[in-house]
């Protein structure tokens, strides 16, 4: 089962995509494992802390897959 994160804007950085999920207890903590390549955003390794992500990508970190969506229209 994936984790489901609703990108609000145009984007949201991997780091703060993992803090945000609680999978890094903070943002210092991220950069490190993204750094240390244990980091994946669509299959290949990613070690940009800040790489702008959108709606349609996925990052696998842990053994946990997190998918991005776009907001449900209201």
């Amino acid at each position: 089962m994936s984790i489901v994160i609703e990108v609000r804007g145009d984007h949201i950085q991997l780091d703060q995509a993992l803090k945000t999920t609680g999978l890094c207890h903070s943002g210092g903590f991220a950069h490190a494992e993204i750094e240390a390549g244990r980091v994946e955003v669509d299959g290949s390794v990613e070690l940009r802390k800040r790489a702008k992500l959108r709606p349609g990508q996925r990052i696998a970190y842990g053994g946990e897959t997190i998918e991005l969506v776009a907001p449900k229209a209201s």
